[in-house]
């Protein structure tokens, strides 16, 4: 069996940069990150503060993979070029984002029930750009037998990864996850493949690692969100943290004063705190009851009220 690699999902809004820097100060476990998607619409006039999010000087302490969405080579291969030159050597093709207004466009899952479409962009990307590929997807759009058109299609190219969530694109992330078919895709496929999809506590892992005992490579997103010490209990197996509370309040101030720092407005500082609350409830035991309340603060001073008695007093780890 391969050691154990955890990826950081991408979370579009959340999973950018800065958090991912602050992360790496405050907790371990994580060996590379997949970045919220690029469009390749942009890719004719290529900026630096269109790219900012994975320019190396922005990123430090936790490895990045680039990620494109897209059906437009040229515009794709632009970018992998340019992403190349920056110094990476692996692009990630998001065809998995399950967003209506993304996959009406037959980008992200939107692609997946056109093999066809899928075969003739990467016959034209992959001989022309200087960077591997790999591949994030779904088990279908609309449909789960969708994926076992485009195995076939997959296998013929040297993609060095395929991360592969077992529900499809009209799911979003409702429902369960489809470990059965995930199953069946992997006698098929002749390159390595990620799972991706509910791991949430040591328990689910460890009933995903013994069910699929060829796997090694784990993609995980909403539950580092939601429990930013995740990563490091699926490596020690051991769920006692010290001082679970306190570790957070660090990591939630320090979050907190970056994108201070960043954002202008009080209220997109609040709204964008409230996104990240949203998973960071889950972890504590009155969690529920907290997050109601955060909900409904409108002002700074009321969410950093909120906030600082919560984690200052009434805050109560869930094990």
């Amino acid at each position: 069996m391969s050691p154990l690699f955890l990826s950081l999902a991408p979370l579009r809004g959340l999973t950018n940069a800065l958090y991912r820097n602050l992360y790496s100060v405050h907790f371990q476990g994580i060996d590379t990150a997949i970045s919220p998607f690029i469009n390749t619409l942009s890719a004719k006039q290529i900026s630096r503060s269109h790219i900012k999010d994975i320019l190396p000087e922005n990123n430090h302490g936790m490895p990045v993979v680039p990620q494109i969405i897209g059906n437009d080579p040229a515009g794709f291969i632009q970018l992998a070029t340019t992403f190349h030159d920056l110094g990476f050597d692996t692009v990630n093709w998001n065809l998995g984002c399950p967003a209506p207004m993304v996959a009406k466009k037959q980008r992200g899952s939107g692609l997946l029930p056109y093999p066809g479409l899928i075969k003739a962009f990467l016959d034209d990307v992959i001989p022309r750009i200087p960077i591997r590929l790999s591949i994030k997807t779904r088990i279908g759009r609309e449909k789960k037998e969708e994926i076992f058109n485009l195995l076939p299609i997959f296998n013929q190219y040297p993609i060095v990864e395929l991360i592969i969530h077992p529900r499809t694109g009209v799911q979003m992330f409702s429902g369960e996850v489809d470990l059965a078919t995930f199953e069946e895709c992997l006698p098929l496929l002749k390159i390595p493949v990620t799972y991706n999809g509910d791991i949430f506590d040591y328990d689910s892992f460890i009933n995903l690692k013994e069910r699929f005992k060829t796997i090694s490579r784990w993609l995980i997103g909403r539950g580092v969100l939601s429990n930013p010490f995740l990563p490091g209990i699926l490596r020690s197996g051991e769920e006692n943290i010290p001082q679970p509370v306190e570790r957070f309040k660090n990591f939630h101030d320090d979050l907190f004063e970056a994108y201070r720092a960043e954002l202008s407005g009080q209220s997109h500082l609040v709204d964008k705190m409230k996104s990240y609350w949203l998973y960071f409830f889950r972890s504590f035991e009155n969690g529920e009851t907290f997050f109601k309340k955060i909900k409904k603060a409108n002002t700074l001073q009321k969410y950093m009220e909120i906030v600082g008695k919560f984690l200052g007093w009434d805050a109560i780890w869930r094990p």
